[in-house]
């Protein structure tokens, strides 16, 4: 959780309101999830494959961003040339291994760029001046806790694993003792994450029928207006041409 808050604590150099990340992360899942790539599609699909790009590198996070690039770049070229010249099973794998990382990727890489640079209270903020009913709010803000929550986690039991000697080459000889040794207690504390970060909201009063009061800025500023209008343009000419 301290991963999570001090990242979304961070100053950015161009903040995005949460409402603009909201629709970005709408507008790539839409575009890139469905159609075949052809005539504009060849041009619309990198460039929104390149806004979760950029987005990266402006919050600094180039270990992600150089992990992204080049399996997306590389997955393109498959589904675009490689798959047109093969034949058989090669063609089935190629068609399958390059889809899910063409379509899949850079939707998932939005929704991670999402969840770490959003604080709650930014994104608690943000559906209350759109009136959106507490019944969502609530669920949504303990996601945005719960996933970098999980992630440290499983980083803290592999660290353990690690000392008891269990991992590395262990995993490869002996993998369902190790996966044993992981996933156990990761679900175990998965359920126990999931129920203190509900019992936490409830805690902070987001279930009262009171207005709450937010001390963090929100706002839409030029960089919104860009990144918007980028997903927009590109989402309509999808769907005109």
């Amino acid at each position: 959780m301290n991963r999570e808050l001090m990242a979304g604590a961070a100053a950015s150099r161009i903040r995005l309101d949460p409402r603009t990340k909201i629709l970005l992360l709408l507008i790539i899942n839409v575009v890139m999830m469905g159609g075949r790539i052809q005539g504009i599609a060849v041009i619309v699909r990198p460039v929104l494959a390149f806004i979760p790009l950029s987005l990266l590198l402006i919050e600094n996070k180039k270990k992600a961003a150089f992990a992204y690039l080049p399996l997306f770049l590389l997955a393109s070229f498959a589904e675009s040339y490689l798959v047109p010249r093969s034949t058989g099973l090669a063609n089935l794998l190629l068609i399958i291994v390059s889809g899910l990382i063409s379509r899949f990727m850079p939707c998932l890489v939005m929704g991670y760029y999402v969840v770490t640079t959003t604080r709650v209270s930014e994104f608690i903020s943000s559906m209350e001046r759109m009136h959106v009913t507490s019944k969502i709010v609530i669920p949504l803000s303990v996601i945005f806790r719960f996933f970098p929550t999980v992630l440290e986690e499983a980083a803290a039991i592999k660290d353990s694993m690690k000392m008891r000697g269990i991992g590395g080459a262990d995993a490869v000889k002996d993998p369902i003792r190790a996966l044993e040794y992981r996933i156990v207690p990761l679900m175990v504390s998965v359920v126990k994450i999931g129920e203190e970060l509900s019992a936490a909201a409830l805690t902070r009063g987001l279930g009262n029928p009171v207005k709450r009061t937010n001390i963090c800025r929100i706002g839409f500023h030029w960089q919104d207006g860009i990144f918007s209008s980028a997903a927009i343009i590109a989402a309509i000419s999808m769907s005109l041409f």
